[in-house]
């Protein structure tokens, strides 16, 4: 992968309705060195390679497991996708930091609600929240939409897409699933179909929320699970 050099400070706009201005100086004078991916569910260890003085931290919680159609007549809502933290961090000082990577949530059985994601964090300098579960429906009603994470700490907090919200109809009606909320690295997985040919998926990016089972006539399609989350650690001399 190729990284481009900027020539002056940047300023970022972001979701917040305020401009962030980021400091090029402030990433080190020897430019981006090397970087460390940490995708696997659970706690983990970032240690500092030698030199390192700064680095920049994208933090993502799990995706949110979208719930299971009904047999009745309703589809379940996906789950949500996990929230982002982005910081720029003096490490100077510091030779390791504690990571944990949240895991996606499970997705849920026939008439059955999903789990949601875990949270994801870079010590105690930020974190962000999985996505919510998706949920099933009751005697025909529609539910609330599932909603994404949320980042804090970070120089840049980002919210998680929010899920698809759940169908209903009547008896003899067909409801399709819903796709999963997209987290800041992509889209979530696709919903269950409502003839049920095709299945949901599991979220497709880091922190994506599973898309929801779909319902036809007698028939109910389970939900997939939301995506683990994503610790990544660019590192600057």
């Amino acid at each position: 992968m190729a990284y481009g050099k900027i020539k002056a400070d940047a300023v970022i706009y972001d979701n917040s309705g305020s401009d962030v201005e980021v400091s090029v100086s402030s990433m080190g004078s020897g430019g981006l060195d090397s970087i460390q991916v940490f995708n696997t569910a659970g706690s983990h260890t970032w240690t500092k390679p030698s030199g390192i003085t700064k680095v920049k931290v994208i933090v993502t919680g799990g995706g949110g497991g979208g719930a299971g159609g009904q047999a009745d007549s309703n589809c379940g809502s996906s789950g949500g996708a996990g929230g982002t933290a982005i910081e720029v961090i003096d490490v100077s000082a510091v030779s390791s930091v504690s990571v944990t990577v949240g895991s996606g949530g499970a997705g849920g059985g026939a008439d059955a609600n999903g789990s949601a994601g875990g949270t994801s964090s870079f010590g105690t300098y930020c974190s962000a929240t999985g996505g919510g579960a998706g949920l099933k429906v009751s005697n025909y009603s529609n539910t609330s939409k599932t909603s994404g994470g949320t980042g804090s700490g970070g120089d840049i907090n980002i919210p998680g897409g929010d899920g698809g919200q759940a169908g209903g109809g009547n008896t003899s009606d067909s409801n399709a699933g819903q796709r999963g909320g997209a987290s800041f690295w992509g889209g979530g997985g696709t919903g269950a179909t409502n003839n049920r040919t095709a299945s949901s998926s599991s979220g497709d990016a880091y922190g994506s929320g599973g898309g929801s089972g779909g319902h036809n006539t007698g028939n109910a399609a389970n939900g997939s699970s939301g995506a683990v989350g994503v610790v990544v650690v660019e590192e600057y001399k």
